[in-house]
């Protein structure tokens, strides 16, 4: 399989819903993603927190790729800001500082790159069942 992959940029002015609804729509075309509605919650979900992190800590446009290689979806979002992100401890009851550790908590793996102009955050998805047999247990 050759790999496939997409791109967008999200201004902040766009919100993070629209950087939802559009990775929704692109992950439907892969042979996973009917058998595996977990692992597409879970990318989804990461992408709504990176997105969320380079509007709200980077005050940035945020610029999404997802590549599919046949075996792990790589979610990589770049912002303008090149201040590495970094886990925090947020005390019970507040409404920032969880979207490192939820992205690490549900990618396979997740790493962040610097460059000129900013950073880039990916993270892998593998799913369990890369085919979309249904032979693979969901996540």
């Amino acid at each position: 399989m050759k790999a496939m992959g997409w791109a967008h940029s999200f201004r902040m002015s766009e919100g993070v819903r629209a950087g939802r609804e559009w990775t929704r729509e692109r992950l439907d075309s892969l042979p996973w993603a009917a058998v595996e509605p977990d692992t597409v919650d879970a990318v989804v979900l990461a992408v709504s927190e990176l997105i969320t992190n380079a509007h709200i800590h980077a005050h940035s446009d945020a610029h999404l790729v997802l590549t599919w290689d046949g075996d792990c979806l790589h979610v990589s979002v770049h912002d303008e800001d090149p201040t590495l992100p970094r886990q925090r401890d947020p005390e019970p009851g507040e409404v920032s500082g969880r979207g490192v550790s939820i992205v690490r908590q549900l990618a396979d793996e997740w790493g962040v790159s610097c460059q000129r102009h900013g950073k880039t955050v990916t993270a892998c998805f593998r799913p369990a069942d890369p085919d979309g047999t249904g032979a693979g247990a969901s996540r």
